[in-house]
């Protein structure tokens, strides 16, 4: 190792212990821990750089949390840090430390998305500091939502700038894979219970609806894989994969999961090179759905779905002719219109980041957020991943590397409609693989073209140090 890595090595391990040691005499117990973890994830990552992806690909959904912010904040607006948040940063800042020693590395990679990225955040953080200037944001959840918001682009730039070759790229979606096996049976375990499907350590209050939401998109990712795929093995492996997804997937009796369904299967029917074998099943579904849905689906699955349409006395409601819905998605359209209002008196850059009342609508918040400006770049960056997507779809040849962007794009479509309904792009468990597959796929055709360039060398996986 060069000496001014050695050097910078050094003054980690010194600072690790007197930062250790003062803060278990001085702080709580846990938030000692914390930070140790936090120091001991920058050495690691800073070593191998590759570790850091493996981390966040194993912390998915397996991570606890804790409140960081409180109080005065209004309906939900308490800052939710989770295990994964304390990893990203930690990753973060290894990645920019070991830049400043190794002047050969990028910040980031060149792909299609820079630009659509840069100009989100830019938007973003414009937004929520004129909402600090101008009295609409008080609080500092306003500045770790913001921070919350960048942190998930750690992850695809991560991702992006550290693939080296095919082999390398496929171990990592095998760990994407397997925990989304571990934490299915997780899910599948809960279900004696009655109680709607969550993922673990999410606190007193479960959090079905983003557990649908990741679910949804593996779902997408793993059934692209298997439509795709020429080998049987494989097939097998995630044919059997989905079936473990799909339990827990139902029993989140999440209805904007349900949602994004029919896109993403939409989505996979019409780019699949099986397109007639999808359309064939699609046929056969519609056609006897209403003699095998009423005894094949769940009755809690059945009762969710038809509680829709159950207005409650004394609560919100909302009607379109004689249609009346529930409380829950009344609130969702009511927040539209509240979205609305608020946006028009403030329709450039919004009311900033936490400056609005709550409101678990993706779209909705966004607007009222950030203003037309926000929404629009976020749509734009939306689109860019679609066109990425699609793009390395159609340049991929291998099969396995066809179905994982062909996965990628019906899952994307999937989360744009589960958005609907849920504040989607910036929750952390959904978000994390959903970043990690976009730099995949955005990255799988370079690998491919070097591996052709290059035949008679095997993959070697390469570590950065």
């Amino acid at each position: 190792m060069p000496l001014p890595r050695l050097i910078v090595l050094a003054l980690l391990l010194v600072g690790t212990t007197f930062v250790i040691s003062q803060s278990v005499t001085r702080v709580r117990f846990e938030i000692a821990m914390a930070v140790a973890f936090a120091i001991a994830v920058f050495i690691f990552v800073f070593i191998r750089a590759e570790a850091g992806l493996y981390l966040v690909l194993c912390s998915m959904l397996l991570s606890p949390e804790f409140t960081v912010t409180g109080g005065g904040l209004a309906e939900s607006r308490a800052v939710v840090l989770r295990l994964e948040d304390l990893l990203l940063i930690a990753i973060a800042l290894s990645w920019v430390a070991k830049m400043a020693v190794n002047k050969e590395l990028g910040l980031v990679a060149k792909t299609p998305l820079n630009r659509w990225v840069f100009l989100y955040v830019a938007v973003t953080l414009m937004a929520t500091l004129y909402g600090y200037v101008s009295g609409t944001v008080k609080t500092a959840a306003g500045f770790f939502y913001v921070l919350k918001y960048v942190e998930y682009f750690v992850v695809y730039y991560m991702t992006v700038n550290n693939l080296r070759d095919r082999p390398q790229a496929w171990r990592l979606v095998t760990t994407a894979f397997v925990t989304a096996a571990f934490v299915s049976l997780v899910g599948i375990a809960q279900i004696p219970s009655g109680e709607r499907v969550s993922a673990p350590f999410e606190g007193e209050v479960g959090e079905p609806n983003t557990f649908g939401g990741y679910l949804l998109f593996m779902i997408a990712v793993v059934a692209g894989v298997a439509l795709e795929t020429t080998r049987l093995r494989v097939r097998a492996a995630t044919v059997g994969l989905l079936g473990l997804m799909v339990l827990p997937f139902l029993f989140t009796l999440s209805r904007a999961s349900y949602v994004g369904v029919v896109p993403m299967v939409l989505a996979l029917a019409a780019l699949t090179t099986r397109r007639r074998l999808m359309l064939g099943v699609l046929v056969l579904t519609l056609a006897a759905a209403p003699l095998l849905v009423p005894s094949l689906l769940p009755a809690p699955v059945a009762k969710r779905i038809a509680y829709t349409f159950e207005p409650e006395h004394g609560q919100t409601t909302v009607r379109f002719g004689r249609v009346a819905f529930d409380p829950s998605t009344s609130e969702r359209f009511v927040a539209f219109r509240k979205a609305f209002e608020g946006w028009t008196q403030r329709p450039l850059l919004g009311w900033g980041v936490t400056g609005f009342r709550f409101m678990d609508a993706q779209y909705a918040r966004t607007l009222v957020e950030t203003g037309i400006v926000g929404l629009a770049a976020f749509l734009a960056l939306q689109a860019a991943v679609l066109r990425g997507g699609l793009a390395s779809f159609k340049a991929l040849d291998d099969p396995e590397d066809r179905g994982i962007a062909l996965g990628f794009v019906a899952g994307t479509v999937g989360l744009l409609a589960h958005a609907i309904g849920s504040n989607t792009f910036i929750i952390v468990r959904i978000m994390e693989p959903f970043w990690f597959f976009a730099g995949v796929v955005m990255v799988l055709p370079a690998l491919r073209r070097d591996e052709a360039r290059a035949p008679e060398v095997a993959p070697v996986l390469r570590y950065s140090v």
